[in-house]
Parts: structure tokens; C-alpha cells; sequence
């Protein structure tokens, strides 16, 4: 009690002080700043809301929880009054981050990339209130901060299927050095019993975007400078990591691939991921310490440093500069088009045997489906012998409009009990689901995969690298909801696949 009362006490002594003008225009600039950015809010709201960002809301929480810490350590105590100073660095990255945030807004609308331009303008805006060398200390807790964003889980999306290949394609050529020559890339990707699948989990995407988060924080809590020696650091990091999930995904071949020790390759797979993590970070903190010198000020870049009460024109006027060409960009603002469901349905041509019916989508589905480019998107009823359920196949040219199913399976409130890959056919994988709800586990079975006229995948991955081809083919994602569970090898179910995967082949060609 006595020390909220000593604080009140003490922001009443401030606020006698404070130059009201300058603390005015301070705070237009920052809702001017607030509403200019205020779409992305959006997507941080649910990012931080989501139970599978779980990490993400913690590292936050711990990170915040450090600045604030040392704020209080430090005595620091922020300047409200106080006026920019018009700098051409952390200036050229406020407005220069605004201008690209509304390049990619307009064109891309890729929220993760939007986030981070929020962020590296939101540290230069900041830059023009802090001095140079308090400024330049805290580009590691700002990089922290957009780290905590989740970029484990794009990452393992877009560059996790080269990394992907290029691991299983480097195991193979090793097996074949020491006499193995039975297992194939495709054998190393797709295992049907998921011990050793080389997968989104396993590509080693993840322990890197662990890996940057850690060497951010130490390079903050240490006071390293971002120098030279830095950047050494970090390129013979990355390397490590990945010679690192190398060895993991090696050893889990030739233990439960080739030797046949199922059992013994489950028991590793997690053990071998931490213990290769840990030596990675711990050759890096070594790395280091060899002949390096901390930062001697160790103060928390929060605030400037102290400031007179005179407020000059030069101020002002920088002040209103700032105000203005925020008020130009908001305008400015324009999100991507939606252009989606515009083409005609595809005419489906079904063997008899496989009776459908069409199930009208629902409003935030044709939304997000015209949002994000869909060509066509169609739910079926659908009745195969003994075995019923539901499908969507959703038609585009541009992976935005295709996802994970299993996002979708725990949006309409199921729990996803297992996914991984399953052989139809040597040209044929597909991705199995198991789902429950609530308590009740695999209470329903799901397979789905992406096709065009030249391939068929199950990976997302693939999915997206496809669009970087110069001439961009059809794609259609094809999803499919049991109305129970099935065995994997169930005749009947594979005459389904096959029997779908021939109508949607026959429509691409």
C-alpha cells in the first residue's frame, strides 16, 4: 500500500513538470501509430488467443515480464514530455516498415510478414525518443519480441519441405556408403508406422526458430553486441542445428528402418532432438565467451535519456512532420481484393457406385474461400457401400486457398488424436487423421490430399513450393471426414480413394 501510494505520489511530483504541448502531440503521434496498424491487431488477437500458441503466449509473458523487471531494477521511469529527435536511421525504418506494411497489405496480405513490419517500424518510431547507443542495445529484446510471433509454424511450412529433402536425401547417400542401398527418399519421408517420419516436426525448423529465440535472449541477458563476432556465431549455429536433426533423423532410420527396432526408435526420437539442441546451444554460449567482452551498459532500452524541459520549434515541428505523414499513410491503406469461388463448378465425374449430395457451405467458409482465391469449393454428402461421410474439394492456383484440414477438424470442436502419412499406391500418399472429442478418443477417421494433373501429395509444404513454379497449375485439396473410424488397409476404403483420386485426375486433364 505504502508503495502504490509513494508512486502516485511520485507521477503527481512528475506531472507538474511535464511540458503538456509536447506530451499532446506524443500522443496523437501514438494513436495516429495505433490506428494506421490497427488491422494487424486482428491477428495478434488470435494468434494469442489460440490454445496451440501456447509457447508463444508464455515467451511473451516472460519477456515482459523481464523488461519490466529491469525497469525496476534500473530505476527507470519512462518520459511521456519528452520530444523526438529526428534521426535518420530509426526514421527511415518507421516510415520506410509503414510503407512496406502497406505494400504487403495490399498485395500479399501475408499477416505473419504484416506483424513483423509492425514491429521493426513500431522499434524505429521508438529510436526517434531513445538515444543512439540505447537505441542500438535494444535491437536483441526487439528482435526477441517479433520472435515470439509464430514463426516455429510457418517456417516449418515453407522451408521445412526443401530441408525436408534435402535431410532425407542426405541420409539415403549415407546408408548407401556404409552397404545399405534398400531405403529410398521416398521410404525415408513417408513411414506408414510415423516413428521415424521425416515430417513438418522433424525437418529440424522448429529446434532453428527455438534456436533464434535462444540466442536473442542470451545475447539481451549477456549485453552482447551485435557485432561481427555475432554474426559468426550465428552462421555456424544455424549449420550445427541442422548437422544436429540430421543425426536425429539417421539415427532414427537406421535404428527403426533398417535394424527393425521399433520400439527402441520411438524411446529416441525425443531424447535425441533435446540432447542435440542442448550441445548446439551450448557450443554456441562457448563460442562466445572465448576472448569476447560483454556490453558495458547494460541499461534496459526503454526510455531516453534524460531530457531538458525546453522544448525547441525543431521539436515541434518534427513533432507535426510525424503526424502528418501518418495521417497521409492511413488513407493509404487498402487490404487485398477478394476475388475468390468466381469460376464454374467443376463437373465431377463419380463411378455410380459413389452416391453424393451437395451440403451448402457455411458463411465464414465462403468468406475465407473468396478471400483468399478458391476457384471453386464444393461439400458432398457421400455414401461408398458400408462407408459414409462428408468431402470438400476446394479448386485454386494459388496455395492461399488451400490449408490444413486438421485446423478446420478442431475449429468445428474435434481433437486431433494422430496425422500422418499413408501409401494408397507408390504415386498415391495420402494424410490420415485420427479425431476424437471432448474425452472420447478416435471417434472418427480423416484423409485428405493435395493433386494435380502432374502429382499428388499429401504435405502443405508441397503444396506451397508448387506456386513457385513460373507456370502455375490447378490444384485441388481433397478432405475427407468418415463418419467413424476405419482401418488404414481397409479394401473398401482404398477403392474410395482411388475411385476420387481417378474423378479429380480426369477433371485436371
Amino acid at each position: 500500500m505504502d508503495t502504490m501510494t509513494n508512486l502516485v505520489s511520485s507521477l503527481s511530483v512528475q506531472a507538474r513538470t511535464w511540458r503538456w504541448p509536447q506530451l499532446g502531440l506524443n500522443l496523437l503521434i501514438l494513436l495516429l501509430w495505433l490506428w494506421l496498424y490497427l488491422p494487424i491487431f486482428n491477428y495478434l488477437q488470435v494468434i494469442f488467443q489460440r490454445e496451440d500458441f501456447r509457447l508463444n503466449q508464455i515467451v511473451l509473458v516472460a519477456v515482459l515480464a523481464l523488461i519490466g523487471l529491469q525497469m525496476q531494477r534500473e530505476g527507470i521511469r519512462p518520459q511521456p514530455d519528452a520530444a523526438p529527435v529526428p534521426r535518420r536511421l530509426p526514421l527511415a525504418l518507421a516510415l520506410g516498415g509503414s510503407v512496406a506494411y502497406l505494400l504487403v497489405e495490399r498485395f500479399l496480405d501475408i499477416n505473419m510478414l504484416a506483424a513483423c513490419l509492425f514491429g521493426v517500424a513500431s522499434y524505429g518510431l521508438l529510436g526517434l525518443w531513445l538515444s543512439p547507443g540505447r537505441w542500438r542495445q535494444g535491437l536483441p529484446a526487439m528482435l526477441l519480441l517479433i520472435g515470439v510471433l509464430p514463426f516455429g509454424e510457418h517456417l516449418q511450412t515453407f522451408v521445412g519441405y526443401p530441408m525436408r529433402i534435402l535431410t532425407a536425401e542426405l541420409v539415403r547417400q549415407g546408408l548407401t556408403a556404409v552397404g545399405v542401398h534398400s531405403i529410398g527418399v521416398d521410404t525415408i519421408l513417408v513411414f506408414e508406422n510415423g516413428v521415424s517420419q521425416v515430417d513438418l516436426p522433424c525437418s529440424g525448423v522448429k529446434s532453428l526458430w527455438t534456436g533464434m529465440l535462444f540466442l536473442l535472449a542470451a545475447t539481451w541477458v549477456e549485453a552482447r553486441p551485435l557485432n561481427r563476432r555475432w554474426f559468426l556465431v550465428l552462421l555456424l549455429f544455424i549449420p550445427l542445428l541442422f548437422v544436429a536433426n540430421f543425426a536425429r533423423v539417421a539415427i532414427l532410420v537406421l535404428v527403426g528402418q533398417v535394424m527393425g527396432w521399433t520400439l527402441l526408435a520411438e524411446m529416441l526420437h525425443v531424447p535425441l532432438g533435446v540432447l542435440g539442441f542442448v550441445v548446439v546451444c551450448a557450443t554456441a554460449v562457448l563460442l562466445w565467451r572465448v576472448g569476447d567482452r560483454r556490453v558495458e551498459n547494460r541499461d534496459l532500452p526503454i526510455v531516453s535519456q534524460p531530457i531538458t524541459n525546453d522544448q525547441s520549434p525543431i521539436s515541434t515541428h518534427f513533432s507535426i512532420f510525424l503526424i502528418a505523414a501518418i495521417l497521409v499513410m492511413i488513407p493509404l491503406y487498402t487490404s487485398r481484393p477478394q476475388t475468390g469461388l468466381t469460376a464454374v463448378a467443376p463437373a465431377w465425374h463419380f463411378p455410380a457406385v459413389l452416391q453424393v449430395e451437395p451440403l451448402p457451405l457455411k458463411p465464414d467458409e465462403t468468406e475465407w474461400l473468396t478471400r483468399d482465391g478458391a476457384a471453386t469449393a464444393e461439400r458432398l454428402r457421400w455414401q461408398w457401400g458400408e462407408v459414409s461421410g462428408t468431402m470438400i474439394l476446394i479448386t485454386s492456383q494459388t496455395w492461399r486457398a488451400h490449408h490444413r484440414p486438421e485446423r478446420c477438424f478442431e475449429v468445428y470442436g474435434l481433437t486431433l488424436d494422430s496425422s500422418q502419412p499413408h501409401l494408397v499406391s507408390p504415386e498415391f500418399p495420402l494424410r490420415l487423421v485420427t479425431l476424437g472429442k471432448g474425452e472420447q478418443r478416435q471417434l472418427y477417421t480423416a484423409a485428405y490430399w493435395f493433386q494435380s494433373a502432374t502429382r499428388t501429395t499429401d504435405d502443405y509444404g508441397a503444396r506451397i513450393w508448387a506456386d513457385a513454379s513460373l507456370e502455375r497449375e490447378p490444384w485441388v485439396l481433397v478432405s475427407i471426414l468418415f463418419d467413424g473410424p476405419v482401418q488404414p488397409h481397409d479394401d473398401e476404403v482404398r477403392q474410395l480413394y482411388l475411385a476420387l483420386h481417378e474423378a479429380v485426375d480426369n477433371y485436371l486433364k
